[in-house]
């Protein structure tokens, strides 16, 4: 790619590389003498571990490279300051009543989206740069939530255009001053001169399948010039190596099978390397032959197995099936394997006869990519999947159908409108969430959850909820069953948290566990996905590198943690859960 455009944004399935494009990208540019910020719009953003530099909530200068600059829009932060804005512009005549009624208003998840999006677009708009980049380098969420980011300006747009007095999200006379920055951002979001959307993959089929689709619904939003980047595609070294062979031809398959969107794409590659890209050097190594063979090194290949023995993924149904129901959720960064986790373990606890639902939450997650691959499905297993646009629909009607009656038709319109705000979204995903929730009392419920971030989100409007029942409620504190006390009961809820053998990932999930203690949520187990240590056919150098850095991390990880640690295996075969379920013994 010759020349850049001054927004840049890195987007795809969580996992598949996109901050470490993203940061090699920056630091490309940096290096060319061109003044560049790189804002991560991530809740469960890792730039200071990648740039190995202190990533805040302001911007600060690479104290390395002082052409380079980072920031981290932190939700919750970005919340706060957006309730201080909307209060503040109440002006000096409102009631100190009326400011905490609406600072109160402020409280849910959602203000923390609009918060985020709010920040989002003065970055875009030149508001809140105190110096002219030439160039903006966006390291976004993961896709679902992504494209949900890319669809509010026109969202709030035509919602501000409708509305009157306060909403969900602030009065609507403050949020109107900002009217014309949303649209501006639209036009630059669609400007091919200004914006690139670069979207970054795995050469996976699954992987290349989910950025089509992004690319397809980018395109709907006119969001038209966009750029394909296909990261980790593996060269063997060692040509006597089947497992390397295969991966190699695996990798150059799903290349040439391009989806049809896709095809019309410029793309790139992107090697996959044996060492994790953190610091200058290492993300100079991406777009660098020479630095990449200056960093490689040799591996002893001294590793034994005996102490991954009882870590197999059966051990985990056998203990899980002794409660004979609940609810099991999956978690963790997007891309570390939640989905073809929660469906592996659906899939095992069905066949062994028990009733299961298998839901998820994530608007990325497309569960039938898994379930499709079994030939035939156990009669005890249901698959659903939280989709927020049907669940919104479902609860403006059911709303309607409470609300509207008595009314006129016009008043049915406003009430109709009203529902129209994003916000609606929210609620309607939270309603659902519960309801799968309460289920887990009847059977198992096997959760995918959306990445990190998100569901940190959702729960925590699963606990505003229950404060709010709280408070309004005569009953027993200690008898209420709302879906956030669901969750902290150990007895029900097993919370699995997934990760990769890897620095970052294993480090994520370790700081989201510690979220959800501080949540009151106990994590049940650990799988870590994708591990390369079983595999004693190994011999190409890459892979042997990969294999001894994991065993290293694994070998640590074990002595921190107290909970049990479960394993899958690096399959080869695109049908994952196929290959899980064919042969079990496979991830002992």
């Amino acid at each position: 790619m010759n020349t850049y455009t001054k927004f840049l944004f890195f987007t795809g399935k969580g996992g598949v590389g996109k901050t470490s494009l993203a940061s090699a990208t920056a630091v490309k540019l940096a290096d060319e003498g061109k003044k560049v910020l790189l804002i991560s719009t991530d809740p469960a953003s890792n730039l200071s571990d990648v740039l190995e530099m202190n990533v805040g909530e302001r911007i600060l200068k690479h104290p390395e490279l002082e052409q380079l600059s980072a920031i981290n829009i932190d939700p919750e932060s970005a919340g706060e300051e957006y309730k201080n804005r909307a209060v503040s512009s109440l002006g000096m005549l409102a009631t100190a009543e009326y400011k905490a009624k609406v600072r109160e208003q402020l409280s849910g998840a959602c203000t923390v989206e609009i918060a985020s999006f709010d920040e989002f677009t003065r970055f875009i708009s030149g508001e809140a740069n105190p110096e002219n980049y030439d160039h903006i380098v966006f390291d976004t969420a993961p896709t679902g939530h992504t494209l949900r980011l890319l669809e509010l300006p026109e969202a709030w747009s035509s919602f501000l255009d409708h509305s009157e007095g306060a909403s969900c999200i602030g009065p609507s006379s403050s949020l109107k001053t900002n009217h014309l920055r949303y649209k501006q951002v639209v036009e630059t979001l669609k400007d091919k001169e200004q914006t690139t959307f670069i979207l970054v993959a795995r050469p996976e089929v699954t992987s290349l399948k989910e950025a089509n689709r992004t690319s397809e619904e980018l395109m709907e939003l006119q969001l038209e010039n966009q750029l394909l980047y296909i990261n980790g595609v593996f060269e063997a070294v060692a040509s006597t190596d089947t497992f390397a062979n295969q991966l190699q031809e695996k990798a150059n398959a799903s290349i040439a099978q391009l989806p049809a969107t896709l095809q019309k794409l410029v793309h790139f590659t992107f090697p996959l390397l044996s060492y994790n890209v953190l610091g200058l050097d290492k993300l100079r190594s991406v777009f660098s032959v020479e630095k990449r063979a200056s960093i490689a090194t040799n591996s002893s290949n001294t590793i034994t197995t005996t102490d991954l023995e009882n870590h197999h993924l059966e051990e985990l149904i056998n203990d899980l099936e002794k409660d004979g129901k609940g609810l099991i959720m999956t978690m963790g960064k997007g891309g570390v394997g939640k989905t073809v986790s929660a469906s592996a373990i659906a899939l095992m606890l069905a066949e062994r006869g028990h009733k299961v639902l298998l839901t998820t939450t994530d608007p990325a997650a497309h569960l039938t990519d898994f379930t499709s691959q079994i030939d035939k499905l156990p009669d005890t297993l249901t698959v659903e999947r939280i989709d927020p646009k049907v669940e919104t629909e479902a609860y403006i009607e059911k709303v309607m159908l409470q609300k509207g009656v008595g009314k006129t038709e016009e008043q049915k319109k406003l009430i109709r409108e009203d529902l129209n705000s994003p916000c609606t979204e929210e609620v309607a995903v939270f309603h659902a969430f519960s309801k799968a929730i309460m289920g887990a009392k009847r059977q198992y419920v096997v959760m995918d959850t959306a990445p990190t971030g998100h569901t940190l989100l959702l729960l925590d409007t699963t606990g505003a909820y229950h404060n709010e029942v709280v408070k309004h409620s005569n009953i027993d504190v200690s008898k209420l069953s709302t879906p956030y006390k669901m969750i902290q009961n150990k007895s029900l809820t097993k919370v699995i948290l997934v990760t990769l053998p890897e620095t970052t990932p294993i480090r994520e999930a370790q700081s989201l566990q510690s979220d959800l203690e501080r949540a009151g949520i106990t994590p049940y187990a650990w799988i870590m996905n994708q591990e390369l240590m079983t595999n004693n056919t190994i011999t190409d150098p890459i892979l042997l590198q990969r294999k001894e850095s994991q065993y290293t991390l694994f070998s640590n990880f074990k002595t921190t943690e107290d909970k049990p640690i479960y394993t899958i295996p690096y399959i080869l075969n695109e049908k994952v859960l196929a290959e899980l379920h064919q042969n079990q013994s496979v991830v002992k």
